[in-house]
């Protein structure tokens, strides 16, 4: 008996210093294991050098909880395990998930404070074994750092059939979403965006979204290009002062002067992003007695320019079987007018397959009387981050344009061969001045004909960054249709593009990474819920009892010898 009392306490000794020592290594080593299949709970380079710096209290409030469907659940479980991994990387990050609807008495004002920062509700559907429920949901997150705060949008629009889908999208996001929001509450705006005016670009009420967006993160500002004609070189170094500028679908012609005050911004170093139309052709000239109306050349004087840097936008108008709705009237129904969804095969809805980090990852795009855009050759580096559908074709110019079109009757034989047109190309490397050897439309003794590394995107397409208005005239969500309630990937598209322009590859490299969440079939569950229960609740419980009850039985017949 002594042997065996001596024996215990050496083990109990032994197990009690590896605890001490296996504590004080844990102290100072650290180490997660990440064992899904798609590696969702392994933090990108990028994400942990933003968490890095951090260096003093940053507060996420995350207004997930209270009662909403099993969906939901799975997002605030996926939300809850990423800021788990955030604040084990980074003790200063705190993160808390509350119920902003929970007080019943003040729910009215507590939803008004909510609306007035921007973080509008949703009304969901909870469905228990075929009962069904509204509830409203707020699928957000703040996170406050010192004095700043940046909102997380953690359910994403998409335009999907069902709140499973949009959930597994969402998750997809979740760490760029929260990646993002830290980044804009920790960094201060360093690059600056130039917004191009003067040549009939679009009114700033219909680039507010954008401008909004882009403005959370760069220092935004107008460059009139009028002022050429009076001082081109002071135009010049105004423009060089930028890091990127913007041309959002210019309607009238560029004169040379502007012409070479754009390229040398562009032979300087300087990034731009084109939104063309080189087609004459508008939605609302449609609606009219005839519904008719004519496309024609819209002439901008940029041939010359584009095909030096390798590109051709060209003065035709894509046709996509691929095709965002409109809404016509159809009749009338009492006294109230009728109205259905037609598709408008002018305005092609563009699902991106590239593996490029500006597309990975994004839903459908909507575009509205698109050109075609050819690659040329030169030595600049062309990736074609948008194209048509393979049931696509173009349509040349002049041509008339009937809101008849929704009822034509096609084929895939009318596309055979003629699809997947190019409708955004991103160009990298170094650009050849248009200007090279001619003559300058102005003296310039910093002219230069061939520039370092650079890049540009263009898009033939200028209504891609137009956003719609309310009935008060207030600027809508950029992306968003009001006519058919639907919402496209434009402004994550448009965003992404001045990311990777403007070199912020962290944040797309996030948005482009893989999550595979795998969903239950919900018929299946309803059809054998009785069985599912059972696996899912009673299996484990007999499984611990018999277990238990083995042990027992194991440990009475040692001891009673």
């Amino acid at each position: 008996m002594e042997q065996t009392k001596k024996h215990i306490r050496k083990q109990l000794l032994i197990t009690v210093v590896i605890l001490i020592a296996l504590n004080i290594a844990g102290s100072y080593l650290f180490k997660r294991f990440d064992l899904t299949q798609d590696k969702r709970y392994t933090l990108s380079q990028a994400t942990l050098n933003l968490i890095d710096q951090i260096d003093e209290p940053l507060y996420i409030d995350v207004l997930l909880d209270g009662k909403f469907p099993g969906e939901f659940k799975r997002l605030q479980t996926e939300t809850r395990q990423l800021l788990e991994e955030f604040k084990a990387h980074n003790s200063n990050i705190i993160f808390q998930f509350e119920n902003p609807l929970e007080n019943e008495d003040n729910m009215q004002e507590d939803m008004r404070m909510l609306y007035s920062r921007g973080l509008t509700p949703i009304s969901v559907t909870v469905d228990d074994k075929g009962k069904q429920s509204q509830e409203v949901v707020f699928p957000w997150a703040m996170v406050n750092y010192g004095t700043k705060t940046s909102k997380v949008q953690l359910l994403k629009n998409v335009m999907t059939t069902s709140t499973a889908e949009k959930v597994v999208s969402s998750v997809q996001h979740l760490e760029y979403a929260f990646a993002e929001a830290i980044s804009k509450a920790i960094n201060e705006k360093e690059k600056k965006i130039a917004v191009i005016k003067g040549n009939g670009e679009l009114h700033d009420l219909l680039i507010a979204d954008f401008l909004k967006q882009a403005g959370e993160s760069y220092f935004i500002g107008p460059v009139t290009l009028d002022s050429v004609a009076k001082d081109p070189i002071k135009t010049l170094k105004l423009l060089n002062d930028f890091d990127l500028a913007i041309i959002a679908k210019p309607t009238k012609e560029f004169t040379e002067e502007e012409k070479q005050v754009l390229d040398q911004f562009i032979i300087n170093g300087g990034k731009t992003l084109w939104m063309i139309d080189q087609v004459q052709a508008e939605m609302d000239s449609l609606y009219n007695e005839t519904g008719n109306t004519l496309a024609f050349n819209r002439n901008l004087n940029l041939t010359d320019m584009f095909f030096k840097y390798g590109v051709r936008v060209n003065p035709d108008l894509i046709k996509d079987e691929l095709a965002t709705s409109i809404k016509l009237a159809v009749g009338q129904r009492g006294s109230q007018t009728e109205y259905q969804d037609f598709l408008w095969k002018l305005s092609p809805f563009v699902y991106p397959d590239s593996e490029n980090p500006i597309v990975k990852n994004m839903s459908g795009i909507r575009f509205e009387f698109a050109n075609s855009i050819d690659t040329l050759k030169n030595d600049i580096k062309k990736t074609v981050l948008l194209h048509s559908s393979p049931y696509s074709k173009r349509l040349g110019i002049p041509t008339q344009i009937s809101l008849s079109m929704v009822n034509e009757k096609t084929n895939p034989s009318d596309y055979e061969g003629q699809g997947d047109i190019p409708v955004s190309v991103l160009l990298e490397g170094k650009f050849h001045s248009v200007y090279e050897n001619r003559v300058l439309p102005f003296k310039d003794s910093s002219f230069k004909p061939v520039g370092g590394e650079n890049k540009m995107i263009i898009i033939s397409d200028g209504d891609i960054i137009k956003n719609q208005l309310d009935k008060s005239y207030q600027p809508l969500e950029l992306g968003y249709d009001k006519w058919t309630n639907s919402l496209y990937d434009n402004k994550p598209f448009l965003m992404n593009c001045v990311n990777y322009l403007l070199d912020d590859n962290g944040l797309i490299n996030i948005r482009s990474k893989d999550v595979d969440l795998p969903l239950l079939d919900k018929e299946k569950v309803y059809e054998q819920y009785t069985t599912a229960q059972f696996i899912t609740v009673g299996l484990p419980i007999i499984i611990l009892l018999v277990f238990g009850l083995l042990f027992t039985f194991i440990r009475k017949r040692k001891y009673s010898r």
